[in-house]
Order: structure tokens, then sequence, then C-alpha cells
């Protein structure tokens, strides 16, 4: 082992007096519930402690256990999710609900749980450590600045994963995480969530203070230290608000694979490098229209930056082939983020100002 290396102990007390109170983490002296920590676990990739809150009761008030989230259609499950992001969470969260339910039961092993759909390494190890008090240690980005400043991990990101990782499993191979692994999972979440943030430790709070080789030498701030990141990739479309005389909105759902797979949108353009001109657009709109401009939007994904220019029109009655959802529910009929954006800026345009195609 390092020779400076931590006191799991020690990390521990100090967990039991600080721990966060959390909708899906047990309290103490409670067994943890396997749905729960396996839906916020899914929740939490990409996206903040402080926007699955409120996302989290809402989901489990209306899927209340793991059967009923299989029992329930695509469609309820995808509403549920928009705004969420990432959209393949959601259609890998429900076919492994449907795998766990027929078998019986979550497998509470990582080799088990790493078998169901969207289960990777990371949550495998943070459902069998915190549900089922197995002997794993689940690495996020919260273990990895941890573990790079306690040693001193110097070498860049995403490079020196791997021995960050390893140096997480040397310490939760120690007696008193052995003996706790789930509560010792979640106190390294906690101490780098509150203490060992990203900018401005709170050093002088930390358990681990006398034992951390990045304080010591000075380096814990500037640490972990991250490859430069390759230029995201600038997309361009168009998304068409469509009007009938009723005040209904033409939507359609999108492939099932793919990015938001399954999920409602506006219909609209490809996705491209090139951005379109009008006339090129106006050979994807869903119907002869007055189309006028209604702005446009940004949003970032993982892999690129989509600009999507938004048209409104108004027409007597909608094409067949789509999904009609009134005006005024457009907004909740479960679009994802990007869907959303473009149609608030439609909301915007008055319908008057688009008149009825011939």
């Amino acid at each position: 082992m390092h020779p400076s290396t931590p006191d799991a102990a020690l990390l521990l007390a100090w967990y039991d007096r600080h721990r966060r109170d959390l909708p899906w983490r047990a309290r103490p002296g409670e067994p943890a519930d396997p749905y729960a920590v396996w839906l916020s676990e899914v929740m939490l990739q990409q996206t903040t402690v402080a926007a699955v809150g409120p996302r989290f009761a809402r989901f489990l008030a209306r899927f209340p256990t793991v059967e009923a989230l299989a029992a329930a259609p695509w469609e309820a499950v995808a509403q549920e999710w928009a705004g969420l992001g990432y959209y393949a969470r959601a259609r890998n969260l429900h076919a492994a609900a449907k795998a766990v339910a027929a078998r019986g039961g979550f497998p509470q092993d990582e080799a088990g749980l790493a078998e169901l759909p969207g289960v990777g390494a990371y949550t495998a190890a943070a459902v069998a450590a915190i549900a089922f008090g197995r002997p794993a240690v689940p690495v996020d980005g919260n273990v990895e600045r941890v573990m790079a400043r306690v040693f001193a991990v110097e070498a860049p990101l995403p490079g020196a994963k791997g021995r960050v990782a390893t140096l997480a499993r040397e310490l939760a191979a120690r007696a008193a995480a052995r003996a706790r692994p789930g509560d010792f999972a979640q106190a390294l979440f906690d101490l780098g969530a509150t203490l060992c943030t990203p900018r401005r430790p709170a050093c002088a709070l930390c358990p681990w203070r006398g034992m951390c080789a990045g304080a010591a030498a000075g380096l814990a701030e500037s640490l972990p230290r991250k490859a430069p990141k390759p230029e995201r990739p600038q997309r361009h479309g168009v998304a068409f608000w469509l009007e009938d005389a009723a005040g209904r909105v033409l939507l359609q759902r999108r492939p099932a694979r793919g990015l938001l797979g399954g999920m409602l949108e506006l219909p609209g353009t490809p996705w491209r490098e090139e951005a379109w001109s009008e006339a090129e657009a106006a050979g994807h709109a869903p119907a002869p229209a007055a189309w006028v401009p209604a702005g446009k939007v940004r949003h970032v994904f993982t892999h690129f930056a989509l600009d999507l220019v938004v048209w409104a029109g108004r027409v007597a009655a909608l094409p067949a082939g789509g999904e009609t959802v009134a005006r005024g529910e457009v907004l909740t009929a479960g679009l994802p983020g990007v869907m959303a954006k473009a149609a608030r800026a439609a909301l915007t345009v008055s319908a008057d100002a688009a008149s009825v195609s011939g």
C-alpha cells in the first residue's frame, strides 16, 4: 500500500456525523432498497444531485416498484424522463426493469448486475455495494478527484483512470471499509461532493487532511489534471412547429435506436455540419404552409453542439402520420430538452402570425 494510505475508519466516522440526507439513501440502520439505489444511480449519470432530487421522487411516485416500471408502456416512461437528458438511459432503465421483474428480483453481485441493460461497471459496483453490502467500490468523478488528490496522482485523466481505480480498490480492501462497503462508497461520494470539491476544497475540515499527499505538496486544488478536450463538433438543423386551426400541434416520435431514441420531437431536417438554406429546409417541412421564423435555439450534447432554427406555420388540418398534442400541452408531453427549447421559441410567435396555407 501507499505509505500515506488514508484510514478508512476515519472517513467512516466522519460520514456517520456528516452524511448527506438524500431521498434514495437509506437511513442509518435501515436496509437499502435496491430499486431506489439503482434508479438513483442511473438518474445521477451526467445529472446533478440537485436536479435529480425532485425528479426521483416524482418518478418513484409514478413507478413505485421495479415491477411497476417493467409493466409501464414506454411512452409513459419517456414522458416521465423528459428533461433529464441522455435518453438512452431511460430505454435501458425500462429494459432492465423488465429483466429484473422477469427473474424475480435484482442480481446481488457485480457480475449479475452488469448483465442488465445499461448497467456498466460503475453502476454495478454502486448497487452491489450500497444495496447488497458487497465489497465493491464504484468510482465516479467525486471518487476520482479524492483519489487523485489523496495520492497526488499528477498524470492527467482520462489516462490515469486505471491508476485511480486501483487506488480506490486498495482503500476499499481495508478491514474497516470491507465491514461497511455501502457506507464506505457513499462516504467517498460525500467527501468529494461536500469537502473535496473541484474548486477551493475545504481541506481543513477533511478527515484525511493529515494523510493527503496532494494537500501536503500544495497540489490539491490543481488535481486531478485533465487532458485537453477536443473541440466539440457543430451541427445544424431546422425544426417545424405546425399548428392547425383547432390549436393542435404536430409531433413525431424518433426511431427507437439512436440519439433521443423513442422520444417525441418537432418534425424537421436531419442534423448536419452545414447550415440549412430556407429552400433546402422547406423540402423537409411536414406540410406546405406560410412559415415564419420563430428564432434559433442552441443545445449542447455530449459529442456535438446543435443550432436548431425554428419555423412556425399554421394549416387548416394537420397531415396524417404523426402525433397531435394541444398547443397548451406540448411542454408537458415529454419532449426532450432540445425540443422543449424549440417549442418555447415557437410559442413566442403568435399562431395568428402564421397564415393558413392555400
